[in-house]
């Protein structure tokens, strides 16, 4: 295994993304490793709103896309501050697509050498019909990921486990 260069986190901007970047950021720090912050707008939300702009609603797909991108950019930029990881070292994308594909593509692009991501927490019916963007990206990543798990879900996790 060479060195770790570059690690991407992949950002849904959920309860816990911010303690996944602040993990992110210190296994980098640690690393010595740059580090690419991704979210992927999902192009199904997207169509959604051209649907209902379609029946005559006040909607707009490129506003939309421009709001949830400077939302997310505010709150990026706090869990900047918050880690103190050097600008210099950080690549902050934002992509509109199939959050799958375009991750993967990322992590060829950018040539990243590991990824930090968490799971997002699905009904079991939309599980089964639907899967995970996590489930997917570990099965066709071609470099390693840590499957991040926050402080709450961490416990939770734990209890459910009977030890002897």
């Amino acid at each position: 295994m060479g060195a770790i260069k570059k690690i991407m986190v992949a950002l849904a901007y959920s309860n816990y993304s911010a303690e996944e970047f602040a993990y992110a950021s210190e296994l980098a720090t640690e690393l010595n490793s740059d580090l690419v912050a991704a979210n992927v707008i999902n192009e199904r939300d997207v169509s959604a709103v051209n649907r209902i702009a379609d029946m005559g609603y006040e909607l707009d797909s490129e506003v939309y896309v421009k709001g949830l991108i400077e939302e997310r950019q505010a709150m990026l930029a706090e869990m900047i501050k918050a880690s103190a990881f050097p600008a210099d070292r950080l690549t902050i994308l934002f992509k509109v697509g199939n959050p799958v594909d375009e991750l993967l593509k990322i992590i060829v692009v950018e040539k990243v050498d590991l990824v930090v991501m968490g799971i997002k927490g699905r009904t079991d019916l939309e599980y089964i019909f639907i899967g995970s963007v996590a489930e997917k990206l570990f099965q066709r990543s071609p470099v390693p990921i840590i499957s991040f798990r926050d402080a709450k879900n961490a416990a939770r996790l734990r209890s459910r486990i009977h030890l002897p």
